[in-house]
């Protein structure tokens, strides 16, 4: 091999645009990188073979030559109804999978009568109360030929039980099921801030669903451990990468704590990641993930099947990178951000709409947004070939970049005890923070450029249509569960809610009671308050 004299080749020829070329987890990039740089570099160890150990090429031996990636929309707005008509659109148009969005007072735990609750049904998610409401949701929707994803997590075993419930009126049994609950309140202590009870009462729900469907939903994914809204929160894509995966690490240590096999339930975990605009970035740190992922599992927690090593994840486009100026300029992006993904090996993928940093998403949009993922599936060519960047010294160079960045996080948080006392001592939230700081203040300055919003911006009235909810759609919730209330059987309903205090006070596995409440159409409001009698609530220290 030809040796290359680095002052030479990589000396400018002229001023370059910028003194430092850095990614967005502030790694600085040469100009140009060499076999030098992966020197250590074993194809064995670090590559191997797409769908083996240690997986870093994908997850799978084909890939995309075999399966596309599932193609989801996150849809729910208004009432059960209303969303239900928009899943059918989606069907209609291609999705090859669901994913709801809950309403805020939902995924708090609070009905829509709630005065905590007022004017936020159905603005931001749809409305779920009871059974009633999930079985409206779904109507006309065979549970058993279709793939769901729902975004909850404190609520998440009661909107899980609502969900089986629902199957079986079907006529569905519960084996049938596929699908992902995403349940990770640790990131929720460290970024959205949607958690309800103390950390340890809330693994011990998480542990009983990943118990439960261990056992009875065996197709179901019982956490999504989710990086995608510590990257909303600021953080980098390392930060990302790190605090993801030391959650996964967590609820695996938990559900072995309570006895289980890691082989029995570490296949039905998964990640959701987010994809931002760093392509190369976002590539190696998917790459990464999985490398990392297989490791532990089999060097430190004994696993033995492949399927307990195999990082599966769905990725959805960046949120927090689409803007209100010019917003059109946002379907580049999210096209982007999805081939990002592709390239990066994920299992399900959801594009943002292009109007999203406006309103919830209108059909328009939604649309252009499915048929992104269908134009980069069946147009682009990137589906023909596994792991078509593998071998790029860049890309090597970097996914190793991305993993080692992440275990010094690891290290850090080790010395800390563990994610739950780093929660407690607000570790992550002050990285996310400093993180994010930084960032807005290179925006600011022009460090980076957001094109429309900081430069190359041309300053006109919006003239996207924007999609509202009608405030009736409140009313009419309101009015729909205090009918139901009326012709429920409400002796037997504290009946059930005083069994399931019971049961909360002891170790008992929680599902079956949860079960039990939803059958009688108890309501997420009432089942939260009976486990809150038990449980408590928590409040974070604040650190600003």
């Amino acid at each position: 091999m030809t040796e290359i004299d680095e002052s030479k080749t990589l000396k400018p020829t002229k001023s370059e645009r910028r003194e430092k070329f850095t990614n967005l987890s502030d790694i600085e990039m040469k100009p140009l990188y060499t076999p030098e740089d992966i020197k250590e570099f074993n194809y064995d160890m670090d590559l191997g073979e797409p769908g083996k150990y240690p997986f870093t090429r994908g997850a799978y031996p084909n890939m995309y030559r075999g399966r596309l990636w599932t193609m989801r929309q996150f849809a729910g707005f208004g009432s059960a109804e209303q969303t239900n008509t928009r899943y059918k659109f989606l069907l209609e148009h291609g999705t090859t999978g669901l994913s709801v969005a809950f309403s805020l007072h939902t995924i708090y735990g609070y009905e829509a009568d709630d005065d905590k609750a007022l004017g936020e049904v159905g603005k931001e998610g749809v409305s779920i109360d009871t059974l009633k409401d999930m079985e409206t949701l779904f109507s006309g929707i065979d549970l058993s030929k279709i793939s769901t994803s729902m975004t909850i997590n404190a609520p998440a075993s009661i909107l899980l039980a609502m969900y089986i419930v629902t199957a079986e009126k079907q006529g569905h049994s519960p084996d049938k099921l596929r699908g992902t609950i995403q349940n990770d309140i640790l990131k929720e202590y460290i970024a959205q801030k949607s958690w309800i009870f103390p950390p340890e009462p809330s693994m011990r729900l998480i542990v009983d669903t990943i118990e439960y469907c261990a056992k009875n939903v065996p197709q179901w994914y019982t956490i999504s451990i989710s990086g995608y809204h510590i990257r909303e929160a600021g953080s980098t894509a390392v930060q990302e990468l790190a605090f993801t995966l030391a959650d996964g690490f967590a609820y695996v240590e938990a559900a072995m704590k309570r006895g289980l096999d890691v082989d029995d339930f570490a296949p039905r975990l998964s990640f959701f990641f987010n994809s931002h605009n760093n392509f190369f970035e976002e590539v190696c740190k998917y790459r990464a993930a999985r490398r990392i992922w297989a490791k532990r599992l089999k060097n430190k927690y004994g696993a033995k099947k492949t399927e307990s090593m195999r990082l599966r994840f769905h990725t959805q486009t960046a949120g927090v990178s689409l803007s209100a100026q010019e917003p059109e300029n946002n379907i580049a992006r999210v096209t982007i951000q999805g081939l990002a993904a592709v390239l990066g090996g994920t299992q399900s993928l959801h594009t943002n709409s292009f109007d999203e940093a406006l309103c919830l998403p209108s059909e328009k949009a939604v649309k252009i947004a499915l048929r992104t993922q269908q134009i980069i599936a069946h147009e682009s060519g990137v589906a023909d070939t596994v792991d078509p960047l593998a071998g790029s010294y860049y890309v090597e160079w970097l996914t190793n970049k991305m993993e080692e960045e992440a275990e010094a996080y690891f290290e850090k948080i080790e010395e800390l005890g563990g994610v739950i006392p780093a929660i407690k001592a607000n570790f992550f939230q002050k990285e996310i923070a400093n993180a994010s700081y930084k960032y807005q203040r290179e925006i600011e300055s022009k460090d980076r450029i957001f094109v429309g919003v900081n430069d190359i911006q041309i300053r006109e009235p919006c003239a996207t249509p924007l999609l509202k909810i009608d405030e009736n759609v409140a009313k009419e919730q309101i009015e729909n569960l205090h009918v139901l209330r009326n012709q429920r059987n409400n002796e037997k309903v504290q009946e059930i809610l005083k069994k399931l205090e019971e049961a909360a006070r002891g170790t008992e596995n929680l599902m079956p009671y949860i079960i039990d409440a939803i059958r009688e159409y108890i309501s997420i409001g009432e089942i939260m308050a009976a486990l809150k009698e038990v449980f408590g609530t928590y409040v974070e220290d604040s650190i600003f």
